[in-house]
């Protein structure tokens, strides 16, 4: 199964320098899931994890087949470890937008096809690869980097903060107390960045994301938490991204995962403004899923 936690170094690079390949020379992929089928799975609502999927699968001649809950949740109609068995008699891979992790450790361990993690309650490795690609584009190497995460220590944070210690990025997550990233997590990352020459850290005071080449701002509310925004604005206010902030971090790129709350994590100024990489990392979502799927089923063009 493919998480944050399942590629080794020089395995991610080659996965993005692939990615920005085929971004560059989208003719010469054009056949290279040619013949097969990918199931997408969703649980959650979804914008940009299903349409770049959707869009990108058939942008390689492949064939995505979409399945929401209308045959009712995982789990409850039939066995998630059926739904396993089944798809994969059909499908070459698995895509799955899940609410719980445990969901997708039951499908890997049941499929005999590759099952790929676009979103679970623990990790969000594909929006990671999409945030990398991006940093790589615009600085090249991304070892020299310090990455400010701001706001809630959530599934986007532990991708974020894996992959940068991997790829030797230092990586700070500004967060307000209690709502840090989970401390199991943070010691993988600890681990990995000790190894690859980069620092893990973690901080609910604002100065810590000084001198960051880059700021990275989530929604206060996980999909799913019904909380509305406005209760939780006192506790957040204080991580927005705006300009006083961007002008005090000396950052040079701003970065959203989206769905972006405007005015709430980071203001319109922003978004909207030069230093903004967002829509750039969203168009890179499609060319980062690609390659991790061409990695998975056609590896020759790797």
């Amino acid at each position: 199964m493919f998480t944050a936690l399942s590629l080794k170094k020089q395995r991610l690079k080659q996965l993005l320098d692939l990615a920005i390949k085929m971004k560059q020379n989208p003719a010469d992929y054009a056949q290279a899931l040619a013949g097969k089928s990918i199931v997408t799975l969703f649980e959650k609502p979804s914008l940009r994890t299903r349409v770049s999927f959707d869009i990108g699968i058939n942008k390689l001649g492949g064939h995505a087949v979409y399945l929401d809950q209308q045959n009712g949740a995982m789990g409850s109609r039939e066995s998630v470890k059926d739904f396993a068995l089944n798809i994969s008699t059909w499908a070459d891979a698995i895509v799955a937008r899940v609410m719980r992790h445990d969901t997708l450790t039951c499908m890997a361990e049941n499929a005999s096809v590759p099952v790929v993690n676009s979103l679970c309650d623990l990790y969000h490795p594909c929006q990671a690869l999409a945030d990398f690609m991006t940093l790589q584009e615009v600085y090249g190497d991304v070892k020299e980097l310090k990455l400010a995460y701001l706001g809630e220590g959530n599934n986007v944070a532990h991708s974020l903060m894996l992959l940068a210690a991997t790829l030797g990025t230092d990586f700070v997550a500004v967060c307000p107390k209690g709502h840090s990233p989970d401390a199991q997590i943070l010691k993988q990352a600890e681990q990995l960045a000790a190894a690859n020459g980069a620092s893990v850290s973690i901080s609910d005071r604002i100065e810590a994301a000084v001198g960051a080449n880059v700021l990275y701002a989530d929604t206060w509310v996980s999909m799913g938490d019904k909380t509305p925004l406005k209760e939780v604005v006192d506790t957040y206010m204080p991580y927005q991204i705006n300009q006083e902030l961007v002008e005090k971090t000396g950052a040079s790129t701003v970065l959203h995962c989206q769905p972006a709350h405007r005015e709430y994590e980071i203001t319109s100024e922003v978004m909207d403004g030069p230093k903004s990489r967002i829509m750039q990392q969203a168009e890179n979502r499609m060319h980062a899923q690609n390659a991790l799927l061409v990695s998975l089923l056609n590896p020759s063009y790797l």
